[in-house]
């Protein structure tokens, strides 16, 4: 048994509106917003590396957790954008945040990383202790590569997000997950070293529309839960279209699912979890009410999470 304790999560303040974004690529702003949802994003500093921003997201986690680095069993970092191939982003995360000998491990995944963390972290808490998941990406650096596409470049964004994972308390109980990778795919989403990002669109949203849905109702329909019982589905934000379709195949509707694309554009690994912090501010869990966290990404790897919140 595990538990979501905490949510941070850190955004750059330079704000990149979608008529910016659309110059680069000879597309205008309703375009962009018609295609994706998107309206602004955030960029970082050219000086800032994935670590940077991982550590503060991490940081605002742990603030509003009040724990120190120095009482956590593991940080584990999920990210696509790491500058270099090794070390990855995790162990300088793990040392800006001075949690100097806690394990850091890194989980070079995009978009679908922060879940599969999640998962991953909610079967260790038990055998480590406290355990700080955080999801960053640096998506402004991939989007300046030339040549620019137009179904690419308008799409990311920067930031960074955190959950902490504990094996006694928190704000909600942490029951089960389904994960799902199909290599079969693989060449349809990638990034090559120093190369721009190659994406076939139409196989992205379609096999994202197909299995997160699947995903979802096959971990419910494990506990006997409806997808109208659900009280939020925090999704990692790739699109709003793709958002509004999964709402749709699941017979809920959209306004359960929350949604800040619009703001933030999508930000990969990274996405989810600022959305969950953002939602649990707004929001938050309720006793006894089910949660579903969901993402699908490059690999393609997918998968489902069913936390429950419980007494404060």
């Amino acid at each position: 048994m595990s538990f979501i304790k905490e949510f941070g999560s850190w955004l750059p303040q330079r704000v990149v509106t979608s008529e910016e974004a659309g110059s680069w690529v000879g597309a205008d702003a309703t375009w962009v917003k018609n295609v994706s949802g998107i309206e602004e994003r955030r960029f970082a500093p050219a000086g800032d590396t994935v670590a940077d921003l991982a550590s503060r997201a991490g940081m605002d986690c742990l603030e509003r957790a009040g724990m120190a680095p120095a009482e956590l069993g593991m940080v584990m970092v999920a990210s696509g954008t790491g500058e270099r191939q090794f070390p990855g982003p995790a162990c300088s995360a793990a040392q800006k945040m001075g949690a100097a000998g806690v394990p850091a491990v890194d989980l070079p995944m995009a978009s679908a990383g922060s879940l599969f963390g999640l998962s991953m972290a909610s079967r260790l808490a038990a055998q480590l202790g406290p355990i700080l998941v955080i999801g960053a990406e640096k998506m402004s650096r991939i989007v300046a590569r030339e040549p620019q596409e137009r179904g690419v470049a308008v799409l990311f964004g920067d930031g960074a997000g955190a959950c902490l994972i504990t094996p006694d308390k928190g704000k909600a109980e942490i029951m089960d997950s389904v994960l799902g990778t199909d290599g079969n795919f693989s060449e349809d989403l990638t990034l090559e070293c120093d190369q721009a990002m190659k994406m076939n669109g139409r196989s992205v949203i379609l096999q994202a529309s197909r299995k997160i849905p699947a995903s979802i109702r096959s971990l419910l329909e494990k506990y006997g839960i409806k997808p109208p019982e659900v009280l939020s589905f925090l999704l990692h934000q790739a699109n709003q279209n793709l958002i509004d379709k999964v709402a749709d195949t699941l017979g809920v509707p959209s306004a359960k699912f929350f949604s800040n694309i619009r703001k933030y554009g999508n930000t990969s690994s990274a996405s989810m979890l600022i959305a969950a912090a953002e939602w649990s501010r707004e929001q938050g869990f309720e006793p006894g009410a089910p949660v579903i966290f969901a993402a699908f990404g490059a690999g393609f790897n997918w998968g489902a999470l069913l936390v429950r919140g419980v007494e404060a």
